[in-house]
């Protein structure tokens, strides 16, 4: 059983990296397992439920939008989303020790890595873009489609960057000063060069704050923390001529992109102030967005608005975005409340902590630009990388007591 449980791991990992049919099958397997093990008095009695409270309430205003959306079936149907929160038990129930979850997360590098290696060929070896010199048929027509931003095994380059994100954060404190496993750093590297090649702006600004999320969780990483921020931007100015366009665009209002991007949030507000409680019910963006798009707005439907905040109010209303906004809040207060309790010394189970709370902090900054919460490979590796904390506090070592414990 054991080892079965660890062959599903490996296939969930991989399909984290490549494919959304393995990683979601893989993942329906574990949480099957999951529920079997839980007949088992034993077992529930070690059971962790990281964030249940709020999860649960997240799934009863989701459902309850649904019902209330006037397009039942469809917002059940746009309600799948919920079914992928399983990656967050079965990940802390399948991590029963901080070796074994320091090895999960290695595997997660790897497999990200070679996504990445797979994007940076993409942009590389992209052919032109005449079509008469575009592979006819087969696998090289796909993996060259629309190859001029790194998208790796997935269907458009914001998933790939958004996974990426999550995986440099999440291992980023590896490579600090003291830290245990220097030797991933051309993986790290390489993995970043994926990112820069998906020319995705929403996921860059994630990983500097996720970054920055480190500076106070490292006495002895700050220095070398800063002088990455400062010359991340290096990286963008000393590029190709599109690379440098790309992040100068960047804070300029006026550019295409961004300039949408406020015609949506404008267009979300509205629709949020008319079902202000529960919402329009999960894909009910796409059903009414047409009756709230701006006059000058280039898209006049849509189904997202680039803003996961504001998607989850528009769909879900008040009552579904504070359940959201109570996840990540109870997430950071175990986290934070973790790692100050785990000793200077203990230095892979503080690595695997931080790199998690990084891993996070870049995924709720991405998604002030992207609804990366919708994207079901993206919030499968959100998920999963939340887990490592309850991991590590399950198979840790005894904590250092609370202050003013007796």
């Amino acid at each position: 059983m054991i080892a079965f449980r660890r062959g599903l791991l490996a296939a969930y990992v991989v399909g984290l990296g490549c494919s959304i049919t393995l990683s979601e099958g893989a993942l329906l397997l574990l949480t099957l397992l999951w529920l079997w093990r839980l007949h088992d008095p034993d077992v529930r009695g070690v059971q962790v439920w990281p964030l249940w409270a709020p999860v649960l309430v997240f799934a009863a205003a989701t459902l309850l939008s649904a019902f209330t959306s006037g397009e039942v079936a469809q917002s059940l149907a746009a309600s799948k989303g919920l079914l992928l929160m399983a990656a967050l038990y079965v990940t802390a129930d399948a991590l029963e020790s901080t070796g074994e979850t320091d090895r999960f997360l290695s595997w997660l590098a790897l497999a990200a890595g070679a996504a990445a290696v797979a994007g940076i060929l993409q942009v590389v070896a992209c052919p032109s873009h005449d079509p008469t010199l575009q592979p006819a048929h087969g696998l090289g027509r796909w993996f060259f489609h629309r190859c001029d931003r790194a998208r790796g095994f997935f269907s458009i380059y914001m998933t790939l960057a958004g996974v990426l994100n999550l995986v440099l954060l999440a291992t980023l404190p590896r490579l600090l000063p003291g830290a245990f496993r220097r030797r991933s750093m051309p993986l790290w590297l390489v993995t970043l060069g994926g990112l820069v090649a998906t020319y995705t702006r929403g996921a860059w600004l994630g990983l500097v704050a996720g970054a920055a999320a480190l500076l106070p969780m490292s006495r002895r990483g700050r220095l070398v923390l800063l002088a990455g921020l400062v010359l991340l931007p290096a990286i963008f100015l000393l590029g190709p001529q599109d690379l440098r366009h790309r992040f100068r665009s960047m804070f300029d209002p006026a550019e295409a992109g961004i300039t949408e991007r406020f015609y949506m949030w404008r267009s979300a507000t509205l629709m949020w102030r008319e079902r202000p409680l529960v919402g329009w019910g999960p894909g009910g963006v796409k059903r009414v967005y047409s009756r709230f798009a701006q006059p000058g707005a280039f898209k006049q439907s849509t189904g997202h608005v680039h803003n996961t905040p504001l998607q989850i109010l528009a769909e879900r209303g008040a009552l579904g975005f504070a359940a959201w906004l109570a996840i990540w809040l109870g997430f950071y207060w175990h986290a934070v409340r973790l790692l100050k309790r785990l000793e200077v010394g203990r230095t892979l189970e503080r690595a695997l902590v931080a790199g998690s709370i990084a891993s996070v902090t870049g995924f709720l900054v991405a998604g002030l630009s992207e609804y990366n919460f919708g994207d079901s490979e993206v919030v499968m590796v959100a998920w999963t990388v939340m887990a490592l904390p309850w991991a590590v506090a399950r198979g840790g070592k005894p904590l250092a007591p609370r202050a003013g414990a007796s």
